[in-house]
């Protein structure tokens, strides 16, 4: 039986150590597996890669690999970094036409609230 298509832990056909869907060895996670672990990768590069084909788009799909020994903690919210997510949130939901917070993310195809956008549709 030959090794699966995209097995190549040298990186002698893809440059990176590649290894096929479900088959990379312990000791490395994507940034999302990082991520629920409390990590990143902290700077360091991509140490290795998943290939695998896309019955969907029909094309070879990629994620890279980490080293988890190398990553590092989290960094911690700040009360600055708090306020300006809680201001992009904000500008998010605030109709530019009649100011006030919608209570929702605006469409972006509308750019305005529902409301503003079709005004007879809503009238009571």
């Amino acid at each position: 039986m030959s090794p699966p298509r995209f097995w190549d832990p040298h990186g002698e056909r893809f440059g990176l150590p590649t290894y096929p869907w479900r088959m990379a060895p312990d000791g490395y996670l994507t940034r999302r597996q990082l991520r629920r672990r409390g990590l990143r990768p902290g700077g360091q590069p991509v140490a290795a890669q998943i290939l695998w084909r896309s019955r969907r788009t029909n094309s070879v799909r990629a994620a890279h690999l980490y080293r988890t020994c190398l990553a590092k903690p989290v960094r911690p919210m700040t009360p600055a970094r708090v306020a300006a997510l809680a201001a992009a949130n904000r500008a998010r939901r605030t109709c530019p036409v009649c100011g006030r917070d919608a209570g929702y993310v605006l469409p972006a195809h509308l750019g305005t609230c529902l409301t503003c956008a079709e005004p007879a549709a809503f009238a009571a």
